[in-house]
């Protein structure tokens, strides 16, 4: 069995050379089926250079990677706030921490959650037990946080990388909030964030949303877009920017996806936190999100997979 750090995470000290993460990721598969395909359980054995290094986009858009996701933390330091996305499986410790730094003791007000695949949810269950605060989403969403259906599994026959061989291991089911989850209501308005309203942009899953400040056109666009190529292990672990439909191993509605993209360009954002990768402003952003918008097929859908029609 191959030896892992303590941490159970992969950190590549030499990371321009990519055979190494290759080779370890080989000698790695067989050790990663032994683990459960539960939440509780679920360990992703890789993380990116950033990992636990915040950045303030925004005098109150702060945004935290772990592992390989992103979660924002939305509110000026030591008023009241708002935690989008719930982060990996195990990283409730370090999300309150980054709270507790930027906010003192104070909760948040809520939880939005863009969607609930495992990576976006993966502490939901400590930070309600921490904070016993209310979790919003989309209703389209809700049978995969209440319970009811788990999401299709992820698809390795798309175009290839590591990321997406490994794909077939990560959780595909859904969690059961109960009580504590809430469907946000039609009209856009975000609870606790009054300047904000979302969006649905549905086709990485059904009740997908992205989140947009009109003032200054602020975007937390979730996995509608990304701005890393997500299936490739190398382009993850160093965190190479640009500009990427959402994660081909789990987006099962392409076309809707396709026009989730345009929806989010027309707003014209000036800076943009996607759920995995670097955030994007200004003409790097208006230039990657058009081309994308205007040629998803091209950048985005995969050439062949069990979701692409």
């Amino acid at each position: 069995m191959t030896a892992l750090p303590h941490n159970g995470t992969l950190y590549l000290e030499d990371y321009e050379e990519r055979i190494v993460a290759i080779n370890f990721f080989n000698r790695l598969k067989e050790d990663f089926h032994r683990v459960e395909n539960t939440f509780e359980d679920a360990i992703l054995p890789v993380t990116t250079i950033t990992s636990g290094n915040g950045r303030e986009v925004r005098p109150d858009i702060y945004c935290l990677p772990i592992q390989i996701v992103n979660l924002c933390y939305i509110g000026d330091p030591g008023s009241d706030w708002i935690l989008i996305d719930a982060g990996m499986p195990g990283s409730a410790e370090k999300i309150i921490e980054t709270a507790n730094e930027r906010f003192g003791s104070r909760p948040p007000r809520a939880i939005i959650l863009t969607h609930g695949h495992f990576d976006h949810v993966g502490a939901i269950v400590d930070l309600i037990k921490h904070w016993g605060v209310p979790v919003f989403a989309h209703e389209r969403e809700l049978p995969y946080l209440t319970g009811q259906s788990d999401y299709p599994p992820a698809d390795p026959t798309v175009d290839g990388g590591l990321v997406t061989e490994m794909s077939p291991l990560f959780p595909h089911q859904g969690i059961d909030l109960g009580e504590h989850v809430q469907p946000l209501i039609p009209d856009g308005v975000v609870p606790g964030m009054a300047d904000w309203r979302w969006i649905h942009t549905a086709g990485h899953t059904p009740g997908h949303i992205s989140l947009f400040r009109d003032k200054d056109r602020s975007l937390v666009a979730g996995d509608a877009f990304v701005t890393v190529k997500q299936e490739s292990l190398y382009k993850v672990i160093l965190q190479q920017r640009e500009i990427s439909g959402p994660p081909k191993y789990f987006t099962t509605d392409w076309q809707t996806a396709w026009d989730s993209v345009k929806k989010l360009a027309a707003l014209k954002p000036s800076a943009a936190v996607t759920g995995h990768g670097l955030p994007m402003e200004g003409e790097e952003l208006a230039s990657s999100l058009k081309m994308l918008a205007e040629q998803f097929d091209r950048i985005a859908i995969p050439a062949e997979g069990r979701y692409v029609q």
